[in-house]
């Protein structure tokens, strides 16, 4: 098995200490366990808890959007247009997508 040595703070270390208690384990135990969740390995882990909030976030838009556009059309075209021009700024949707 590899080996890496990784030097941390001390405030670091002390919550890794506290947090390997916690959990009734060894600190290099614990922290294979968080890199093993930051790096997709464990489905309920890091990256499975953003999916459940980006799930949830897209139904709450839909659901506001649908009411919005019931309501106000032209507010929701504003708001679609202005937030394509905020994802087009942070590089989160290709500049032929911009149009859609």
């Amino acid at each position: 098995m590899p080996r890496i040595t990784i030097r941390f703070k001390d405030a670091l270390y002390e919550r890794l200490v506290v947090g390997a208690r916690a959990a009734d384990t060894t600190v290099p135990d614990y922290v294979r366990d968080i890199l093993n969740r930051f790096e997709g390995m464990d489905a309920g882990g890091y990256h499975g808890r953003f999916d459940e909030v980006q799930a949830t976030l897209i139904q709450v838009f839909a659901i506001l959007a649908a009411s919005v556009g019931t309501r106000r059309p032209d507010i929701l075209q504003k708001g679609m247009a202005d937030a394509r021009a905020l994802l087009l700024e942070r590089g989160l949707l290709e500049p032929e997508e911009g149009g859609l």
